[in-house]
């Protein structure tokens, strides 16, 4: 969050944190049908709390995760868009134990303008589809699942400075190289410059909080930050 505040503070944008108020807008109804997945609601929550500060007058408006480290500074530009999402590039073996880059869109880091052509449309369409939704949810349902959807059929803004890094390519950038993150680069359209570290990953047991405290050292370190 260091990071993110430190970016703000480059480009003399307004840096806001939210706690728990984050739920306030959500529906009654939708807080107690994801009460154990309190992901699904988040992704619906922020939606809202986009919606509400372009409302109080804002031009600009950027949601960013709690685990998105900004680790290239002066090369994470805003895009000339209405609205951007980020790019998810996901590095992992596949069932026959090789590996494969699945390329997604994530909402970790998106921004959306005033008077942009999606915001609303995202956040009716997401509020729907839980709504509706009788059997379990899962977990990236209204998030890149729903985005990822969208986009294949109607080819949604991405800011591809913006990526997630999987764990498979969580080591080997500690281990300064590796096929996972030959991978991810090769698949990736342009040099990521801020990335979501997917800290479920260590909650799966994926990477350790050690992992990712090298990670963000050395990102940081190669970066001359």
């Amino acid at each position: 969050m260091v990071t993110v505040r430190d970016w703000s503070d480059l480009n003399q944008y307004e840096y806001r944190f939210i706690g728990d108020e984050l739920f306030d807008n959500v529906p009654e109804e939708i807080l107690l049908k994801t009460s154990s997945q309190k992901v699904i609601a988040t992704d619906l929550a922020r939606l809202y709390v986009l919606q509400d500060a372009l409302r109080e007058g804002y031009k600009t408006v950027v949601w960013v995760d709690a685990d998105f480290l900004i680790y290239k500074p002066s090369e994470f530009i805003l895009p000339d868009m209405d609205y951007a999402l980020g790019r998810e590039v996901w590095v992992q073996n596949n069932k026959h134990g090789n590996l494969k880059a699945y390329k997604n869109i994530h909402n970790a880091f998106m921004m959306f303008r005033k008077n942009n052509s999606f915001l609303d449309f995202y956040a009716d369409t997401a509020l729907k589809l839980v709504s509706k939704n009788q059997g379990t949810i899962p977990p990236q349902f209204i998030g890149p699942k729903l985005l990822t959807a969208l986009h294949n059929v109607a080819g949604l803004n991405v800011i591809e400075t913006a990526g997630m890094l999987s764990p498979l390519v969580i080591k080997d950038i500690i281990h300064g190289n590796g096929p996972a993150l030959d991978l991810f680069n090769k698949k990736s359209i342009s040099p990521v410059a801020g990335a979501n570290l997917c800290i479920s990953s260590c909650d799966k047991n994926e990477v350790t909080a050690k992992d990712m405290k090298q990670l963000i050292e050395v990102l940081k370190s190669s970066c001359g930050h």
